[in-house]
Formats: structure tokens, C-alpha cells, sequence
């Protein structure tokens, strides 16, 4: 709860979201994913974007089940802090250890799933971590495609999470 409300939003669309989370905490609703793909319908993932400040670039995840271009990330674990979460992924995803570029989440979406066999709701919490496009990744094949850089200008908006845009605008990033 006090994780969400450190978030300063960017806009009224943020601002909606992060009152909406709130109240969704509020409500005594279960939070975490219990059961996959989707119970409950509504629950708490953790997104990381790994960024390149010297170069001004991203890594995206080609996430198989998605179809989109993505940050890494995943479903926040029962009773589990949502940096937690970040450490644990960038582990599982790309075998990294996470390095923050800032200690605390910088951005919060809420969106309803795609592609996947059962549309949910994400409640998403966006951490970003540092990372150098000169170095290989040993990624999840499992889970995706590929991976790639993207200069912040050249993201591919039209396949990726509908948030990104705001994201980036609100990091300075573009």
C-alpha cells in the first residue's frame, strides 16, 4: 500500500491507476496470484525495465505467450515484496543480478491482459535497472522469443505493453 502511494504520478491516467490500486488494496481483495493463469482476476506483477543510461537504450523481452514486445518482469509471488519479485526474475529471465537504478518503483499500470488463455487484470508495479547492451544476456527460451535493445526511439509502441509510451515520456527517456 505505502509502496504504491510513494508513486508520484506523471498524469491523470497514472494518477487513476494508482487510486485504483489503492483502492483495490483497501478492499481486502487478494492481491497475489494464487492459481495459474488467473486467480484471482485481478493481481500484482512487477515489471523491471532494464535501461542503458549511457546509450539511451532498453532491453524487451519477445514474450511468447504475450506477443508483445516487454519488459521483463513477472507475478508477484504470495506474500512477496514486489523488489523481491524483480531480483527473482532477473535471475529466472535473463540470469542477472539485479542492479536499481532506482531503489524504489517509478511507475504503476493497470491493464488487462492479451494473448494469453485466460484475460486477467495486471496491476503492474515498474522498477528500472541498469543495464550495457555490449555484454550477452542468457535468457529464458522458454518464455521468450528473443531479446533485444531498443533505442528509446525507436521502441516498437504498436507491440509492446500499451503503457510503455507514458513510461518512457515520464523516465525523460524519449
Amino acid at each position: 500500500y505505502h509502496l504504491i502511494k510513494s508513486i508520484s504520478p506523471f498524469d491523470q491516467i497514472e494518477r487513476e491507476h494508482i487510486d485504483y490500486a489503492l483502492r483495490w488494496i483497501e478492499s481486502g481483495q487478494e492481491i497475489f496470484r494464487l492459481v495459474k493463469p488467473a486467480t484471482p482476476d485481478i493481481h500484482l506483477v512487477a515489471y523491471f525495465l532494464v535501461l542503458s543510461p549511457q546509450t539511451k537504450q532498453v532491453l524487451l523481452v519477445d514474450h511468447k505467450r504475450a506477443k508483445l514486445w516487454l519488459p521483463s518482469g513477472g507475478h508477484v509471488e504470495l506474500n512477496e515484496h514486489p523488489k523481491e519479485t524483480v531480483k527473482r526474475e532477473a535471475r529466472e529471465e535473463l540470469d542477472i543480478e539485479a542492479e536499481f537504478l532506482s531503489e524504489e518503483p517509478v511507475f504503476l499500470s493497470v491493464a488487462k491482459t492479451i494473448g494469453s488463455p485466460s484475460v486477467h487484470t495486471d496491476v503492474s508495479i515498474w522498477y528500472i535497472l541498469n543495464g550495457n547492451p555490449n555484454i550477452p544476456y542468457n535468457f529464458d527460451y522458454g518464455e521468450f522469443h528473443q531479446i533485444s535493445w531498443f533505442d528509446v526511439d525507436k521502441i516498437p509502441f504498436n507491440q509492446t505493453d500499451p503503457h510503455m509510451p507514458r513510461f518512457i515520456e515520464k523516465m525523460k527517456l524519449a
